[in-house]
């Protein structure tokens, strides 16, 4: 089942809501509890019912080892846990992977019946490792099996994260007055929810239809130009930033309805003006877990520049391989690992060479975040692409290496631009003067809606408040956001301090106005677009 489904928004939710409220205000809270973990269930068995008992094995092997470990800190056990959840990802997730790598390696001919990847397997498996983890070290409380329950399969982050902390999400189970409907956490969670579903319906979706043919074709064999290919790869990165900034919008704000705050898990990471910048604020929750129970148990920093620099590599390889059993995502994760690996040595030579201006200067800022966004654009092809080899293509044609020349529809399109253009009062010769320059543009706009796309989707990402500054009143998520531009750059955005503090939501006719506006083209989106699949549901 879909968020963006209309089953979803008009059945499955209304229901949970309606049941939820309705056994707590009646004071069977455990009964509303248990009402929250059954719809959870049917949640997740919608896509599949048999990996339930996956699911539901999953959470009673680890549920036991975790109360166990709370009293006995035995290492033993919790070595035994955590590969419990490793050998379960790893057979479900990877083995497929592995013989079909062993295969092409040594020539053999081994046979593994196709396994079907579960549902979620790598958000849940995640979660609870750091669960026994944290288990071990003391910092857990023995709460009840059905809270434990509620943790791992709350519907709202089941998923696609946040991967959440028992510390963030059980503690919150626990008080009263989630059981009674709030109207403001309902206003809340409802224009959350709804910005969201305009993110992936009306953006996300919408610019899927630029980016798929590109791929599409490159990997059918056809040609591509420059044009074509920085339009394909421009439209996926904004695909995919728009489709987890409006999923990560929609889990919080279904949580809201609840009266339950999921941690932030996506914060303009466009905006980064560094590859480490970046990682902090795309996929928060996942950049955390690799942080603190991968990297720093290797050694993080503590063992010297070079193993620094092998534990940044290995995190980021083993990361990638998360996000997808194949070469194609350990290329894209050795890639970002090169990037973070260059990132600091560039700033352990700036703190040298003492170039503090490089933090105060807009300029430098700048320059900064634009080169770190081409970066990130370059790697999202092999993140993508179905191989390395659409991946060379596509960087080729991007860089020119497959030449400059322009498609045949592109030369056709500028001829009639000229002509347009000179109709319009364009000089050619002599001189240039352009008393209609906003007809030439709309021309421009009607003809080439793509690049009208990318002018939006840029200002949008880059300088435009994001969900958490818009509602940094009201705290929509675990963390405080302020209301100005939070990025790693320290930057104010061009809204500044007066804008807000008069223009951040706040419940009114303005800001459900703003939200019936963006419903409208929401739904409207509906009848020209098929319901699609979260990307990171893949993963």
């Amino acid at each position: 089942m879909l968020f963006n489904s209309l089953g979803f928004i008009f059945l499955f939710l209304p229901a949970t809501l309606a049941g939820f409220f309705l056994l707590g205000n009646w004071g069977k809270t455990q009964m509303a509890l248990a009402w929250l973990v059954a719809a959870s269930l049917f949640f997740y068995g919608w896509w599949n019912p048999a990996y339930l008992i996956l699911i539901g094995a999953s959470i009673g092997v680890n549920f036991t080892l975790g109360v166990q470990l709370a009293r006995t800190r035995a290492k033993p056990l919790m070595i035994l846990g955590v590969a419990f959840n490793l050998a379960l990802l790893g057979y479900f997730k990877y083995a497929n992977f592995f013989v079909d790598s062993l295969n092409l390696l040594a020539g053999t001919e081994i046979h593994l019946t196709r396994i079907i990847l579960p549902l979620a397997i790598s958000f849940f498996t995640f979660q609870q490792i750091a669960y026994l983890v944290d288990s071990y070290r003391g910092e857990t409380e023995e709460y009840r099996f059905l809270h434990y329950c509620l943790f791992v399969t709350f519907f709202p982050q089941l998923i696609a994260g946040p991967i959440v902390h028992h510390r963030e999400m059980l503690p919150q189970f626990a008080r009263n007055a989630i059981y009674r409907l709030s109207q403001p956490d309902v206003a809340i969670g409802v224009t959350i929810f709804l910005l969201g579903l305009f993110k992936k319906v009306g953006i996300a979706d919408s610019v899927a239809l630029y980016a798929n043919p590109v791929f599409d074709g490159v990997a059918a064999g056809g040609a591509v130009t420059i044009l074509e290919a920085w339009k394909g790869v421009l439209a996926y990165t904004f695909q995919l930033y728009f489709d987890f900034s409006g999923y990560s919008d929609m889990a919080i704000g279904l949580g809201r309805l609840f009266g339950i705050r999921l941690p932030l898990n996506f914060h303009s990471p466009y905006r980064a003006s560094s590859i480490v910048d970046f990682w902090r604020w795309w996929h928060i929750t996942l950049s955390r877990f690799l942080r603190d129970y991968l990297y720093i148990p290797l050694g993080g920093n503590r063992k010297g520049k070079v193993r620094r620099y092998v534990n940044l590599m290995l995190t980021m390889l083993l990361g990638g391989l998360w996000h997808g059993a194949g070469w194609i995502f350990v290329a894209w994760g050795g890639l970002h690992g090169f990037y973070l690996v260059v990132n600091n040595g560039w700033r352990t030579l700036a703190t040298r060479l003492r170039w503090e201006w490089t933090r105060t200067s807009r300029i430098w800022h700048g320059t900064a975040t634009g080169i770190t966004f081409l970066a990130v654009v370059f790697a999202w092809v092999p993140f993508r692409a179905e191989n390395m080899g659409v991946t060379w293509r596509l960087w080729r044609a991007m860089l020119g290496f497959e030449g400059f020349q322009l498609s045949a529809t592109y030369l056709a399109t500028l001829q009639e631009l000229r002509g347009r253009l000179i109709d319009l009062g364009w000089v050619m010769s002599g001189g240039l003067r352009m008393p209609d320059l906003h007809l030439a543009l709309i021309w421009m706009g009607v003809h080439h809606q793509a690049l009208l796309w990318m002018v939006a989707l840029i200002a949008i990402a880059f300088f435009f408040p994001n969900t958490q500054e818009w509602l940094y009143r009201v705290e929509p998520a675990l963390e405080r956001v302020s209301g100005l531009d939070q990025s790693p750059g320290g930057r104010d955005g061009w809204w500044g301090r007066r804008w807000a503090d008069r223009w951040a939501w706040r419940p009114g006719l303005a800001s459900g106005m703003v939200v019936g506006i963006l419903l409208f083209l929401t739904f409207k989106s509906y009848f020209r677009l098929e319901v699609s699949e979260f990307l990171y549901f893949n993963f």
